[in-house]
């Protein structure tokens, strides 16, 4: 079955190319662009199935031996990791179909919308199976190539602001990246992580130190860890909420990915240890800061994400089995509980005409659907028992008092405050978004469309009318304001808010997913503490990888 590893980059180019190739045919790039990704996840969940059975699997395109070609290895951690992210590709794909971005939004450009996206895919997948460093970095760049395309989506002035940010700050990561995979290449004679693995501990301690905090500051910036994540907050709330929903899901955990195999393949002492549980307990206090000091929800979600790092990168810091399944565990839910939060503030816009707590209100009694829709992953985020924010949490902070360092206990400290104030900051959300009623008059919020000069932005409280149109679409009573998709600019609108049905059951199908993480919590941590028991052992890795190559 060794075939179905390169498929999982080889599908979604082929689907970018031919999707490219049919700019005037918006329905069938759209088909295609699903069922690419249809045949993706597929292809993760049946590896997923035959790694958990059979071990790591391995393919050396095109018959060259490793160390001298390219490695593509697939083991218990890339495959629950391309399983997952197939999925949130999928399931925001829907989403910006229902919503309308792809076909309906004057502001994008929908000719290059399913191509683009399919090479973020292509890229984001390539990332979980290569097995050497320049084959990660090239990746790295073409999953961040697409994003550079989507992060300004419609060419408004806040999103290429934004989007130089983002721009300059990866290309910074990358130009890190590049370097330090020149250094180990000048030091070992290889790039391919196995061999690293080998040729690393017979280096001077300084070299091996240098080469790890050059690899760690490169894949720090694109994880979003203190004080690397400036950047995150100004570049993520811009974009339009699918595209943001994909960028917070994914894009960073890609980093925490990469920290994952550097510190436990290439790097298998615990030499920068201490570091990481410092950074961790930086990244969660900093960033749950900023979140409950900010009034507009997608600029919180994104202090939160940051934030929340924290606790992936604790347990990769602790360096032990229950605390790389902990993180393992923890990058899985926070995949796609964050992701579902973003598609929930998309509906919040939608409906209420922005995302500035100042301006919203009332939406429990619009939409007491959505109102549900939010408290469920906000609950889950916050670390409510019994949801699987708790139990990886739970597992992280066992993991530390096993550990049973003053540093380690430090670490649960802060995860306790994190998790109490972000709780706080979402439950703050909520009472001002759904349980206050809705501002006489709405001042435009930092991320709002602007308002054209003769048009007043004002909104009566809204009636508890929901109810289900004939064309497929939930109604939320009241009088809000919309964007108008042939100018752009903001109105009120009198009467209900639509939003398609299809927009509606996948956002609900999105929270029910993160539901299910703790339905099925007991299997899938037993699946994460395999997976760390292989990664703690890196001479498996490279036993699968190099065989008889060596």
């Amino acid at each position: 079955m060794t075939f179905l590893v390169p498929l999982l980059v080889l599908v979604p180019l082929l689907g970018a190319a031919v999707a490219l190739g049919l700019l005037r045919h918006q329905r069938i790039q759209r088909a295609i662009t699903v069922a690419v990704l249809v045949i993706a996840l597929a292809v993760a969940a049946t590896l997923m199935v035959l790694v958990d059975h059979h071990g790591t699997i391995v393919v050396q395109v095109g018959g060259w031996d490793a160390p001298y070609g390219i490695s593509l290895v697939v083991d218990r951690l890339s495959a629950l990791l391309l399983t997952v992210s197939a999925s949130v590709l999928l399931v925001v794909l829907l989403f910006s179909i229902g919503q309308g971005l792809a076909a309906d939004d004057g502001e994008a450009p929908v000719t290059i919308f399913y191509p683009t996206y399919l090479v973020l895919a292509a890229g984001v997948l390539d990332s979980f199976i290569a097995g050497d460093l320049f084959n990660l970095y090239v990746a790295f760049e073409m999953l961040l190539v697409a994003s550079y395309v989507l992060i300004t989506l419609g060419g408004s002035e806040q999103r290429v602001r934004a989007g130089t940010t983002y721009i300059v700050t990866s290309l910074i990561a990358s130009a890190i990246f590049l370097a330090s995979i020149g250094l180990v290449y000048g030091a070992t004679g290889t790039v391919n992580i196995a061999q690293i693995s080998e040729r690393m501990a017979g280096l001077p301690d300084h070299v091996q130190l240098l080469l790890h905090t050059m690899l760690l500051i490169g894949f720090g910036i694109k994880a979003a860890v203190f004080p690397l994540a400036f950047w995150l907050p100004d570049s993520y709330p811009t974009a339009p909420a699918p595209v943001t929903a994909v960028f917070a899901g994914l894009l960073t955990k890609v980093g925490i990915y990469a920290i994952i195999r550097l510190e436990t393949i290439i790097f298998p002492r615990p030499q920068l240890n201490d570091v990481l549980l410092v950074v961790a307990i930086l990244t969660m206090v900093v960033g749950v800061l900023g979140a409950v000091s900010q009034t507009d929800v997608k600029r919180l979600l994104s202090f939160t994400l940051i934030s929340h790092i924290g606790f992936m990168v604790m347990g990769i810091g602790l360096g032990s089995v229950a605390g790389t399944a902990a993180a393992v565990f923890y990058t899985v839910h926070h995949i796609v509980v964050q992701t579902t939060l973003f598609l929930v503030s998309g509906l919040m816009e939608r409906i209420g005409g922005t995302t500035s707590t100042r301006s919203l209100g009332g939406l429990l009694r619009a939409s007491p659907l959505l109102a549900a829709l939010y408290l469920v992953p906000a609950f889950n985020l916050g670390g409510i028992p019994p949801f699987s924010g708790f139990i990886g949490k739970l597992g992280l902070f066992r993991a530390a008092a096993i550990d049973g360092s003053p540093l380690a206990y430090a670490t649960i400290a802060a995860g306790v405050v994190t998790s109490l104030l972000t709780l706080y900051a979402l439950m703050r959300v909520w009472d001002a978004a759904f349980w206050r009623p809705k501002p006489a008059a709405e001042p435009a919020a930092p991320h709002a469309a602007v308002a054209e000069p003769h048009e007043t932005l004002r909104a009566p409280e809204p009636s508890p009318v929901t109810r289900s149109e004939a064309d497929g679409s939930v109604v939320a009573g009241g009088t809000v304001t919309v964007t108008d998709p042939a100018t752009g600019s903001v109105r009120a609108a009198d009467g209900p808010t639509r939003l398609p049905r299809m927009l509606v059951g996948v956002t609900t199908a999105a929270v029910l997913g993160s539901v299910a993480l703790t339905v099925v919590a007991g299997p899938l941590y037993g699946y994460a503490t395999r997976a760390a028991e292989s990664l703690e052992s890196p001479q498996q890795y490279v036993e699968a990888v190099l065989g008889g190559g060596r």
